[in-house]
């Protein structure tokens, strides 16, 4: 996702990030290093050397630090940004036990009733497209067993 703007809002002790989607904001003791009172941020401003994909903001002092969207989808637990961290998780698990399974990828792919080219999209960490129901299917063939845990 790119971020179109980011604002300082000095009086909320936050940047204010603008993407296609939304507006997020971003405290200033998330960042790294922090603004504070005795050395502010000065300007903030978005990264295109990061494909517009982080921000960049220097503090008084001279010192720079840059914020990550990916970052400020965690920290506002942006529900799509967890979605595909659970999935990843999800599919990293799986790629380990295919890896360790004594069952060749023949048998996994006949026991999920699926193509091979669905059993390696299902193995690739980089697609999103994906449904976690497929993947706790696989992990389900793999004798895996999932829990799900909520903390408060």
């Amino acid at each position: 996702m790119k971020i179109r703007t980011v604002r300082l809002l000095k009086r909320k002790r936050t940047f204010e990030v603008t993407t296609s989607s939304g507006t997020y904001l971003f405290p200033f003791v998330k960042a790294d290093p922090a603004p504070s009172p005795s050395d502010p941020a000065v300007q903030a401003a978005v990264d295109a050397e990061l494909a517009h994909e982080a921000f960049t903001y220097e503090l008084a002092s001279g010192r720079i630090g840059t914020v990550h969207f990916e970052q400020v989808l965690d920290y506002n637990r942006d529900p799509g940004y967890l979605r595909d961290l659970l999935l990843y998780r999800l599919t990293l698990q799986a790629q380990e036990r295919v890896a360790a399974s004594a069952l060749s990828r023949r048998e996994i792919i006949r026991r999920l009733g699926t193509s091979p080219a669905q059993f390696y999209r299902l193995l690739d960490q980089t697609n999103y497209h994906k449904t976690i129901d497929k993947v706790l299917g696989l992990l389900h063939v793999l004798d895996c067993e999932v829990d799900l845990v909520i903390n408060n």
